[in-house]
């Protein structure tokens, strides 16, 4: 199948998963932890996002409790269980098993589409592989979750390889892992912001949609700029003349040139006083810094 497909959009929770923003998700309740010896409709509370079943006794708890139910990778082929989740009219994510090609993943997909009216995500999580989420992505159409729980280092390169979602879950109860989760969390959340504002699409309908999505532009606009008022002033420091003595103007119109290219509307005539507005602020910043002791 080609990534031309139409995406498809499942709604967790208020999250709209495969259209706009990359989400973050920081909470997976797994009652798989449990081993079975505790009351799901203890360990759930109202609210929950995503929470996995132990047995199909942990299915009516979760249909009360929680809006999505996983299907969780250490049990795909126990098909009545897979069935029965499917069938609880609750969205699906389907983690894939580490072994499985995308073709058997794709098609577990399917299959709880077919049960569910096909309210399906697929999950990638262990030490998510990119390229099978990537490739998963393509070929069916259904949005993904890279769960980078204990991987946070991974969520920018997650969201770059298409995730339309992180997940970030944590243990509670203790205040150093709390905190490290809370570190984890913001870390997803500046991915899903940075990298997605400059390579996920966006359609937004409403006003305030469209408020949100620029609000993550100029975060990643902020961020480049920053970056680049940095290497500036080393610039300023290598060159022989530095500060607003030692400008090349000729270099200056041929980046406005390039960036034209990247910009066809804005073009060279809009874009020029944009570019000498952030060289002068870069100039100026390094100028303060060298007079400073």
């Amino acid at each position: 199948m080609s990534s031309t497909l139409e995406r498809h959009v499942v709604t967790v929770g208020g999250l709209r998963v495969g259209a706009g923003p990359v989400v973050v998700i920081g909470e997976r309740v797994s009652l798989r932890d449990h081993h079975g010896q505790a009351d799901a409709s203890e360990i759930l509370r109202e609210g929950v996002l995503l929470a996995e079943p132990h047995s199909a006794a942990d299915l009516p708890a979760i249909a009360a409790h929680a809006a999505a139910v996983v299907v969780g990778a250490s049990w795909t082929r126990d098909i009545p269980l897979v069935r029965a989740a499917a069938g609880l009219g609750l969205p699906v994510v389907v983690e894939r098993r580490p072994s499985a090609s995308v073709e058997e993943w794709v098609g577990l997909a399917d299959y709880c589409a077919a049960e569910n009216g096909g309210q399906v995500i697929l999950c990638e999580g262990g030490r998510p592989d990119l390229g099978l989420m990537r490739a998963a992505r393509a070929a069916s159409g259904r949005p993904v979750l890279a769960d980078v729980t204990g991987h946070a280092g991974l969520a920018a390169a997650a969201v770059a390889a298409g995730a339309d979602g992180l997940i970030v879950s944590g243990p509670s109860g203790d205040a150093g892992a709390e905190q490290e989760h809370a570190a984890d969390l913001r870390a997803a959340q500046e991915a899903a912001t940075l990298v997605g504002a400059l390579l996920r699409p966006e359609s937004p309908e409403t006003l305030d949609e469209c408020r949100q999505a620029i609000d993550r532009v100029d975060a990643a606009l902020a961020t480049l700029l920053e970056r680049r008022a940095t290497l500036a002033g080393t610039v300023q420091r290598l060159k022989p003349v530095g500060g607003f003595a030692g400008r090349d103007m000729e270099r200056e119109r041929a980046l406005v040139a390039a960036m034209a290219r990247r910009a066809p509307q804005l073009g060279e005539e809009r874009l020029a006083p944009v570019m000498n507005a952030v060289i002068e602020a870069g100039l100026s910043l390094a100028e303060d810094r060298a007079r400073r002791p």
